[in-house]
């Protein structure tokens, strides 16, 4: 997969659809592996135009939003099976843009022969561009236009979408959240130094420096896997304020791995969220809490022995 900036870099014929494709979840990837089908059979690139940041990082700004990084999402795309990934860059002044002006300066300039919409697609200011001004504006430009159907898992009988997905992890229902992505939950960040008060009661910590802008669950103690070094340990991890020592309003990302000592100050480690095991709360002394933490991780051990 190659990131482009315009369509005159691809050489042929292109199938191309937009979107931000925040999560690129399992509705997302049904839409993906429609899409590169038929590009296939057709000998057509198939392209994604996507926005960096994500509109409403500049329409709506706000923390604990993204459900993967921008990096994640080039490799969802390519694991998806994008040719090529077109980013444009999301400002106040491209969100006034007429959707007339869109479609001629990034989509006309190349031999778009098919572009695929979404069930709910619309962009453009006050998205004006829905699925009836591009039949429209297309109608003489030889571009065969697809309104793709809204994906229902049939598992659940529901659909699946981006907001779906926040909501459950806003819940700390991280195991409903990965059946949507159809893969675990991760977030990934530097190693950062903390106040070594775990290693101090004998349950050290890896302490995750993240993008605020990322999604997070709900506070409260998890099981997960931490990928360090391209190995996956079992761990449990904690989110939240760690309010028996502290009282702030900063978010923490605590992680104990289990059965592994290594010094990993200042790698990249991945962690993957896969179940609950309770909500955080302020411990009356340090005894109780260490007690509670060895609860935590017997719970996390025979979880993942149970699966």
């Amino acid at each position: 997969m190659k990131v482009i900036k315009s369509l005159a870099e691809v050489k042929g014929n292109v199938s191309l659809t937009i979107g931000n494709f925040d999560g690129v979840h399992l509705g997302h990837q049904e839409i993906l592996k429609t899409i590169k089908d038929y590009s296939s059979s057709k000998r057509l690139s198939f392209v994604v135009i996507t926005f960096v940041p994500h509109p409403m990082q500049i329409l709506s700004p706000r923390d604990n939003f993204l459900i993967n990084s921008y990096k994640q999402r080039r490799q969802y795309l390519m694991e998806n099976g994008v040719d090529y990934i077109m980013e444009l860059e999301f400002n106040r002044d491209f969100s006034t843009m007429m959707p007339s002006e869109f479609v001629d300066k990034y989509i006309l300039e190349n031999k778009v022969c098919d572009f695929f919409l979404g069930h709910d697609f619309a962009f453009g200011s006050n998205k004006s561009g829905d699925h009836n001004f591009i039949i429209d504006y297309c109608r003489d430009k030889d571009i065969k236009i697809h309104i793709m159907k809204e994906f229902v898992d049939q598992s659940v009988h529901s659909s699946i979408s981006s907001s779906a997905v926040r909501s459950a992890i806003n819940k700390g229902n991280v195991e409903e959240a990965n059946q949507m992505l159809g893969r675990d939950f991760m977030i990934s960040g530097m190693v950062v130094k903390g106040a070594g008060r775990g290693k101090q009661i004998g349950v050290p910590t890896a302490n995750l420096g993240f993008d605020k802008m990322r999604k997070i669950p709900q506070r409260g103690v998890y099981s997960t896997k931490v990928k360090v070094d391209n190995q996956i340990w079992q761990s449990i991890t904690n989110v939240g304020f760690n309010p028996t020592f502290n009282d702030t309003e900063d978010i923490f990302i605590e992680t104990h791995i289990l059965d592994f000592s290594n010094d990993i100050y200042g790698q990249e480690i991945e962690v993957s969220f896969i179940s609950k095991i309770r909500n955080e709360k302020k411990f009356p002394n340090v005894n109780e809490l260490i007690s509670q933490i060895k609860d935590d991780i017997q719970t996390a051990r025979d979880y993942f022995e149970r699966n």
